[in-house]
């Protein structure tokens, strides 16, 4: 179900639409959208979850070292 918004009586339109936005964000719509904008290549796909996976590797190492 997409987000709707009902903009309450006495409300400006800003708020309204700032709400919108928030429910779209939490929802992850325009991640969503973007994600499948275009199509991906398998072996896209597999470099960009290999470096994802670096990335978290290396934030979890520097995270070990401060503590120590």
């Amino acid at each position: 179900m997409s987000p709707g918004v009902r903009v309450k009586e006495g409300e400006s339109f800003e708020r309204a639409l700032r709400r919108f936005r928030r429910r779209v964000s939490k929802k992850g719509i325009l991640s969503d959208l973007r994600k499948h904008a275009h199509l991906e290549r398998p072996s896209e796909h597999k470099k960009r979850k290999r470096s994802a996976a670096k990335r978290k590797l290396r934030k979890l190492k520097l995270k070990q070292q401060k503590v120590k």
